[in-house]
């Protein structure tokens, strides 16, 4: 991969979240797609972990412009920390995505309009379904893959307002209003393996949620040799970027 000339990084301290946070950029044009890590993830885990090189034909193509940042929230849960406090992170993070993420994207794409298709993988994937159905305005596509979608089992009983707000399981089926005939234009696309350490039940948990409330959907299954792991991903993400990118 000869990416050196079209790899930017920035580094910036947020006050929504309380740190610094980087945002690294592949490409010089094409559709945003911005990557969600895993929960122990950094901005340049989907580098080192393949799924740059595999999209490399659709960034040399000018088709897609890669954008991923730090994980915050999803560092957060995985280190344990007061569930309580996770929640309340978790509404901070989507607060920097949308007031100081897409306006960093926008402003590179030199289009303070152009919307923003969102992926991850595993909690990567609940922060790509979970920015698009708060903030379809901005985002039009998500794809999420061998999503980890419910949290709550992480509150252990501490349940809060705030995480009510950051879950989409929780705050779809009571959404009404211009929010939700908003995401009734977008798409929200959930693929899964079958194999290792998979749960494909939580991405037809979500689907229903979503399909009870006409929001467009599909579960895509990729059966038993896929794990959940990123050779099963660098797969994935190729194919439906280069159907609807």
């Amino acid at each position: 991969m000869g990416g050196a000339a079209v790899k930017n990084a920035s580094r910036w301290y947020s006050h929504r979240v309380g740190s610094d946070v980087s945002l690294v950029r592949w490409g010089h044009w094409g559709t945003p797609v911005l990557l969600f890590p895993t929960a122990g993830g950094d901005a340049e885990e989907c580098e080192r972990m393949g799924v740059v090189g595999a999209l490399w034909g659709l960034v040399e193509a000018g088709r897609v412009k890669l954008f991923s940042l730090d994980s915050v929230a999803g560092r957060a849960w995985l280190e344990k920390q007061d569930p309580r406090w996770c929640a309340e992170l978790q509404n901070r993070f989507d607060d920097f995505v949308y007031r100081e993420v897409v306006p960093a994207i926008r402003a590179d794409c030199k289009d303070e309009g152009i919307e923003v298709i969102t992926a991850g993988a595993s909690i990567g994937a609940f922060n790509a379904v979970a920015s698009l159905c708060r903030h379809p305005d901005v985002f039009r596509l998500a794809v999420g893959m061998s999503g980890t979608y419910d949290l709550e089992p992480w509150l252990h009983g501490l349940w809060t307002d705030a995480f009510y707000f950051a879950s989409p399981l929780h705050f779809l089926p009571d959404l009404e209003g211009p929010q939700l005939d908003a995401l009734r234009r977008r798409f929200v696309l959930l693929a899964s393996g079958e194999g290792a350490w998979e749960d494909p039940e939580e991405s037809w948990r979500l689907a229903e949620v979503l399909g009870r409330k006409g929001i467009p959907n599909r579960v895509d299954p990729w059966g038993p040799h896929y794990p959940h792991d990123w050779p099963t991903w660098c797969e994935m993400l190729p194919k439906y970027l280069g159907e609807m990118a």
